[in-house]
Order: structure tokens, then sequence, then C-alpha cells
């Protein structure tokens, strides 16, 4: 088993990210991002839907290649660590995701499998898994339908979609349709039985994401149960 000292951090490379967008754009596009991830924080501080003992929704979900992925069928294998992302034009959330890739290993070890859910069309999922080389599967969630039994959803606002604009990013082209909603990010796990064993999320700020150590204390927690 690994030891904590062997765990990655989120927050390191958060902060470096952090660093690197700061240099590579203009400081009043960087001021607008900063003010919608206030506004968020301060919209959703307890965004999550289940808590620790709920049952989980069962649901049933095209991966990046447009197979069905079913959470029963992902559950008699073991505990199913579940997480909700924005998309592929985020990029806190390929910085996660391609850590959470880090840990995939140690969580294997622990009988357990990933899952990462967003409401992007498959392609762009695709897109996601083969940029940062994922080994886990890659959802697709037309309109936030599983994501709202788990986490808050919000309309991504104008303003922030007409920043992305300015910086060469179409929002809408990464989704089905263009209402513009996105999941409050937020990371479950969920044991065999079909219990949330663990429910984190760090708010409305999306640059803030559920620590690799803590993930991989819930599982050791379950194997001790």
């Amino acid at each position: 088993m690994s030891t904590p000292n062997e765990i990655p951090s989120y927050q390191e490379g958060k902060n470096q990210l952090i660093e690197h967008i700061s240099s590579a754009i203009p400081a009043d596009i960087k001021t607008k991002f900063d003010k919608d991830a206030a506004r968020l924080t301060e919209q959703f501080q307890s965004p999550l839907k289940l808590r620790k003992g709920d049952k989980a929704p069962l649901f049933e979900l095209p991966n990046a290649t447009g197979q069905i992925v079913k959470l029963s069928d992902q559950l008699k294998n073991g505990p199913v660590v579940l997480t909700f992302y924005r998309g592929t034009w985020c990029p806190f959330c390929n910085l996660v995701l391609s850590v959470y890739q880090k840990i995939i290993p140690q969580i294997k070890e622990r009988g357990a499998s990933l899952i990462a859910i967003s409401a992007q069309t498959p392609d762009h999922s695709l897109t996601m898994k083969e940029k940062n080389e994922l080994e886990y599967e890659v959802l697709s969630d037309a309109h936030n339908e599983v994501a709202r039994q788990y986490t808050s959803i919000f309309k991504n606002s104008a303003e922030a979609i007409a920043v992305m604009k300015q910086l060469g990013l179409d929002f809408h082209s990464f989704y089905s349709d263009n209402s513009g909603e996105l999941p409050v990010p937020a990371l479950y796990i969920i044991d065999k039985q079909g219990i949330v064993v663990f429910a984190g999320s760090k708010g409305g700020d999306y640059r803030e994401r559920t620590e690799l150590i803590e993930i991989i204390e819930a599982l050791d927690t379950i194997q001790r149960a």
C-alpha cells in the first residue's frame, strides 16, 4: 500500500497552474475569471445533493467511445470514485483529472475504480481522455441529468462565456445543447452496496478540488470496515 508521502498534491499543481495562467493571459481577463470564481464561491457553499450514508442514484451513460457504462455493473467489481467536472475547456478540470490519473494504481490496489462525468459530448470526452492519457472511464451526461442528482447545477454566466470567446473558445460547442448549465465540481465514493461513504466538494470555486489523499484515506476506511 502507498504511504501519504507518495500521494501527489492537487494543491501544488493548482498553484503552479494559477502562476502559468497569470503570465499567459491579460490581467483584465484573469480579473474577470477571478470575479466569476468569487461569485460562484458565494453562491454555492454547500452544493452537494447527497451525504455520507445515502443511497447513490444509479445511472447509465455513454463513455468516450459511445459504449454504455452502468454504475450498477461497476459496483459489482468494487467501490467507485465518482467525480463531476465542468469540461475540457476548463484548465482546472484538465489538471484534476490528470492528477487523479496518477493515483489510479493506488485506487486499483484498493479494489476500486474511478469514473469522471461531465455534460460535454462523447467526442469532447474522448479528447479529454486522450489528451490526459486517462486510464479510467470518462462519461457524457447530456443535460446534466445525472449530475443534478449529486451536485448543484448552475448556468454559466454570459460574461464568462464572452471571455472564453476572447480566448478563442466556443463554450457551447462542447455540449449538445445551449443551456449553458454546468455542475459544481464534486466527488463521491460509493461502496459495493451502493452507499455513499464519502461526499466532497470545495464549493463553487472550481479552482479547488478534493485532494488525492482524501480519496485514498476514504478507500482505506472501506477496506477496514
